[in-house]
């Protein structure tokens, strides 16, 4: 059974960093591309970022460059995504999800949450101001 789970989130400050984690298991990590997505209230489920399991490529959304670093360590089969220079409208629930074969074109990541083929239940942040 393939599960991703998501930790790390939490109630911060605004200005601060926070380093999430997403655990991988019951899948081979090099077949997959792991993605973070988040949905904040109201709004709908947006794409982060995505890295290659196989070589570790990193893909970012154009609106998430910047702030946002997604790394991975294959030998624990996590993923990581780092926000730095936390703001308000960064609350949101952020999930992890696995893609088999590779990570999709996030030049315009419009429609990816509906290609993925697992996800973790989300971590909530919530940015205080």
């Amino acid at each position: 059974e393939v599960q991703l789970v998501e930790s790390g989130g939490g109630l911060v400050q605004a200005g601060g960093s926070l380093r999430l984690s997403c655990a991988a298991s019951g899948l081979n990590f090099d077949d997959y591309g792991i993605n973070w997505f988040r949905q904040a209230p109201g709004r709908e489920r947006e794409a982060i970022s995505c890295i290659s399991g196989i070589d570790g490529t990193t893909y970012y959304a154009n609106s998430m460059k910047g702030r946002f670093t997604i790394s991975s360590d294959k030998a624990k089969n996590t993923v990581y995504l780092r926000i730095d220079s936390l703001k308000p409208e960064d609350t949101a629930v952020y999930y992890c999800a696995a893609q088999y074969s590779y990570c999709s074109d996030y030049s315009d990541p419009t429609g990816v949450d509906g290609v993925m083929d697992f996800w973790g239940k989300g971590t909530l942040v919530t940015v205080s101001s």
